[in-house]
């Protein structure tokens, strides 16, 4: 028996729990594990709960990596490595990263980082060209944007 609240959760309830959590979207092993330890369940039974998600698949590390770095992409407009270093603290592996970065096409990639730079040239009040450049460069590789291509494109 588990405890939440002062309420006493099944083994079943628990897994109830943590599949509607992994139906609602996708999630990591590790966000997994971080709910069923504030849901009270440790050690050898969460693994257990983690590898019965895997098997009904509602829990997936390679569909999760995809969904992530294509929506940080699109929405939030991160560099792949950004993507790269937020998955690798959600603890993915280097196989999953590797195919999560396939999910970001080329040319996309590359009139994004366009109309970024073009955003960021237009927005700063600047006169000094250089300076621009490099407030540009450092916001875009802050962004996660890989400095040659950023390089690339200012120097266009």
């Amino acid at each position: 028996m588990y405890k939440k609240e002062n309420k006493i959760l099944s083994p079943n309830d628990v897994l109830l729990k943590a599949a509607n959590y992994c139906a609602y979207q996708e999630r990591c092993h590790e966000e997994v594990k971080q709910r069923l330890a504030e849901l009270g369940v440790y050690g050898t039974r969460a693994l257990e709960i983690i590898s019965e998600l895997i098997r009904l698949n509602y829990l997936n590390e390679e569909r999760f990596a995809k969904a992530y770095a294509g929506g940080k992409f699109r929405i939030k407009k991160w560099g792949r490595n950004r993507i790269i270093y937020e998955l690798k603290l959600k603890k993915i592996s280097e196989y999953c990263i590797s195919e999560s970065l396939k999910e970001i096409d080329q040319t996309d990639y590359l009139e994004t980082l366009q109309q970024l730079a073009t955003e960021k040239i237009d927005s700063l009040k600047d006169k000094n060209i250089l300076i621009k450049k490099n407030k540009t460069a450092k916001f875009l590789i802050g962004k996660g944007y890989e400095a040659n291509l950023v390089w690339d494109i200012l120097n266009k």
